[in-house]
């Protein structure tokens, strides 16, 4: 018998900015996902902000996650570089979050776990909630840039017709599923496939012909 593949281990933080529930979703479809392993830290002001938000508890979302770390925890196995994980995502990622990264700050777990896939050349996604952005805020996106992550804003896209928040919030996490790397087929939001195949979709929804139009 062949032996089965490791799981896709990703660390999971959530911050105290406004967009909680776009890590809450992460969780929610990674959980149903048996090759994703996620590990979950979440700061203070996050737990506040997700009952501010949300309907949730904290503690509800931190059930969610394959393994949870208190955030002041910085001797916790992910704070190693010799502990292998796959990515990172903060979802979402507050400026100050962003900012002690971008200075290597280190201060508490999430910020070293942050450094650690860094120094380790692993793959960081943060997405900054904040608008509109001074141009401090745009040199430290640009900065952790140049260090190795990738900013990946939670923005809509609005090519798919969305008709609900739930529509716009999942379009997002699955960018997001995508930029982390996590190979999934999921349906949180349909993929452009051109014009031709969008007009075609729509017009069989109605019951007419299904050929594309020509340009």
């Amino acid at each position: 018998m062949a032996p089965m593949a490791d799981p896709f281990r990703l660390v999971v933080g959530i911050t105290g900015a406004s967009g909680v529930i776009f890590g809450i979703r992460l969780l929610e479809v990674l959980a149903r996902q048996p090759h994703v392993e996620t590990h979950l830290l979440m700061s203070p002001a996050a737990r506040q902000t997700i009952e501010l938000e949300t309907d949730r508890k904290a503690t509800e979302v931190e059930l969610l996650a394959d393994h949870r770390y208190r955030f002041g925890d910085v001797a916790a196995s992910i704070s190693s570089g010799s502990f292998p994980i796959d990515a990172m995502a903060v979802v979402p990622c507050s400026m100050g979050t962003l900012s002690a990264i971008a200075l290597s700050s280190s201060d508490n777990l999430l910020e070293r776990a942050a450094d650690v896939a860094l120094k380790e050349r692993r793959r960081l996604v943060l997405a900054p909630r904040e608008a509109p952005l001074h141009l401090g805020h745009l040199r430290l996106m640009v900065q952790v840039t140049e260090m190795g992550a990738i900013v990946c804003p939670p923005l809509p896209g609005f090519y798919t017709r969305p008709t609900t928040i739930e529509e716009l919030i999942d379009h997002t996490v699955g960018r997001l599923i995508d930029t982390i790397g996590i190979r999934l087929d999921h349906d949180l939001s349909a993929r452009w496939t051109g014009p031709h195949e969008r007009r075609a979709m729509r017009r069989q929804a109605a019951g007419g012909p299904e050929a594309p139009e020509a340009d």
